[in-house]
């Protein structure tokens, strides 16, 4: 690593971690020490988790002398590391009213400032810069989850508070087309240089029949219709397990939507309640809604070697900064896919089961955080993300 790329590790360092604070400063303590579901975490949780990551896969084994900064945030903040050890369980995050948020501020400083003086010494080293930039790879992941996780904390508020002020901007919507892509063998995964997560590689062939997909999201608008139509009534659009989520979790509508005092949609969004926009993308849907509009549609969901094939082209329009599109792929490895060692080996593969893929990214994915070979899982039943539906056929 030469002393320009020393200086860019430095600063993109100092601007990630800066953005997960900016991302917390609207919220109160309060705010930030609350947990809505096991699902979700707390902010206080993510800051101190991201902070527990550089101390513990860089610090513990480069830094001279190391000693933690407390010796219990080793397994209060380890999230599902068993390589690592023990760890607090996490549908018990939200009980942790210690360390408190000044503690956990001070802790990111000091983890930052020894971050800095190691980098004095191993400047030139490129596995340290790797390991620095994977470290700030599963923060920016953090900094997304934080914001979906302040969301559905926020909407469970009787008084709509607002994440953000202001209102959502307004969408203008075309017709949708179908875009028509020829089969045959195509290549995917992760190429060139530049960062991926070991999840998207190898690169590698995959076959694809003739196929269709569409050139934009669907709408709520769109989605409306199939709402009115009774689509969340009619179990022969379903999944079986989607039909048992929709009957046991009571689904007439998206996660985040209902009606107001007029009987007009509106939607809880990061600026709070908000009049439902006709022409934004739907979002918050599991892959059990995604699946079912579609076949309402006469149509599927596309696989995820469709989606990224079709992203190579120039004819999709919202790939990337709407939200994340359903695939109907599960969330496998590729073929000679291999984990690394050691506990750093757990981050993706051990996952790779009872999940689908999402492609994309969202509004809340931070600035150069996307590309069209990554790879977002979530269970089939996940509905707080900011998941939306691209058709295909």
């Amino acid at each position: 690593m030469t002393a320009r790329d020393d200086l860019s590790c430095r600063q993109r360092f100092a601007s990630v971690r800066q953005r997960s604070f900016a991302l917390a400063a609207p919220l109160s303590d309060e705010d930030c020490g609350a947990q809505s579901m096991a699902d979700a975490s707390p902010v206080k949780w993510h800051l101190a988790h991201t902070t527990w990551f550089f101390e513990t896969f860089i610090l513990e084994a480069r830094e001279p002398g190391f000693k933690p900064y407390h010796p219990a945030f080793r397994f209060l903040f380890n999230s599902y590391y068993n390589g690592i050890g023990a760890r607090h369980p996490r549908a018990q995050r939200g009980l942790l009213t210690r360390p408190s948020m000044a503690e956990v501020r001070a802790w990111r400083a000091d983890v930052d400032r020894r971050i800095d003086a190691l980098l004095d010494i191993h400047g030139d080293c490129a596995q340290l810069a790797a390991l620095i930039e994977l470290g700030l790879q599963h923060e920016q992941q953090h900094q997304e989850l934080l914001l979906t996780d302040v969301q559905h904390l926020l909407s469970h508020n009787a008084m709509h508070p607002a994440y953000a002020e202001g209102a959502v901007a307004a969408a203008v919507a075309s017709p949708m087309a179908l875009i028509a892509f020829d089969g045959g063998v195509t290549t995917i995964g992760h190429a060139g240089d530049g960062f991926c997560f070991d999840n998207e590689l190898p690169r590698h062939r995959q076959f694809l029949e003739p196929f269709s997909l569409a050139d934009r999201l669907v709408t709520n608008g769109e989605f409306a219709a199939f709402i009115d139509a009774g689509g969340y009534r009619d179990a022969t659009l379903w999944l079986a397990e989607g039909w048992d989520a929709v009957a046991s979790g009571q689904w007439q509508h998206p996660l985040y939507w209902q009606r107001d005092g007029q009987g007009q949609w509106c939607e809880f969004t990061l600026h709070g309640l908000q009049a439902l926009d006709p022409h934004q993308a739907v979002t918050s849907v599991s892959l059990y809604e995604a699946d079912a509009y579609a076949n309402w549609r006469g149509m599927r969901l596309p696989t995820e070697a469709e989606w990224e094939h079709g992203a190579a082209s120039d004819a999709l329009r919202q790939l990337f900064g709407h939200c994340w599109q359903w695939t109907s792929s599960s969330y496998a490895p590729y073929p000679g896919y291999a984990t690394a060692p050691g506990a750093l080996g757990e981050y993706n593969g051990k996952f790779m089961l009872n999940q689908y893929v999402l492609r994309g990214s969202s509004s809340a994915t931070p600035a150069g955080h996307s590309r069209p070979s990554y790879r977002n899982f979530f269970p089939a039943g996940a509905r707080w993300q900011m998941s939306g539906i691209r058709l295909a056929k």
